[in-house]
């Protein structure tokens, strides 16, 4: 099938470098906040890049939870195949992309486990069914049907059913701490604006990029 004639222009907006803070996280939290007001659905969504022993990447999309200056912060079980990369090569790339408003923002940067405590003062605050889907989810690996997984949620509903539902062993959030962040604003006949900030010793260096 022959796609090549889906296009369109990106007449939204540009980018200048006497738009930008000084800071790529201040830069981030401004475009995160317009695309919160926007209509854009899940405006955390970020594809998680990681990359196995065998030189294999793999992507999934993983929601973003928190960020400060340390980095940004997700949760996943412990033992699924991005905790397994990361563990192996723990350099990853998050991918921000917000077709709305033509634009994208790409971070490189290293992920790493965050402390029990933290993962445990944002477990609490998941809905009741979600703490008990963590505890159920064997993630990235085989089973045999959906019922079967179903069949595990009601037992463990029922394990639960008194109390709060504890903190897995196995489950937890990584920070990436990022160590370039780029961001792309679309502009006409793909002449698109691109901005890398590169960290530095004192700070960040930002240069603009080729489209």
């Amino acid at each position: 099938m022959d796609i090549s004639n889906f296009r369109r222009e990106y007449l939204k907006s540009g980018l200048e470098h006497g738009d930008l803070c000084d800071d790529p996280l201040e830069q981030f939290v401004n475009w995160f906040d317009q695309a919160r007001k926007t209509d854009i659905p899940d405006p955390n969504a970020m594809i998680l890049a990681t990359v196995a022993e065998d030189g294999q990447p793999s992507q999934r999309t993983v929601l973003l939870k928190y960020y400060d200056e340390q980095g940004f912060v997700f949760f996943t079980n412990q033992k699924s195949r991005k905790a397994k990369e990361i563990a192996g090569n723990p350099k990853v790339n998050l991918h921000f992309v917000w077709l709305e408003l033509e634009r994208q923002i790409s971070i490189a940067g290293t992920a790493a486990p965050i402390t029990t405590a933290e993962s445990a003062r944002y477990f609490m605050t998941r809905p009741r069914d979600s703490q008990i889907a963590a505890w159920v989810s064997n993630q990235s690996h085989k089973i045999s049907s959906r019922q079967l997984l179903l069949q595990s949620f009601q037992e463990m509903k029922k394990k639960f059913a008194n109390g709060d539902v504890p903190l897995p062993s196995f489950w937890g959030g990584y920070r990436v701490q990022p160590l370039s962040i780029e961001f792309w604003q679309g502009r006409e006949n793909r002449l698109h604006d691109r901005f890398l900030y590169s960290r530095k010793e004192n700070g960040w260096d930002v240069e603009r990029l080729a489209p």
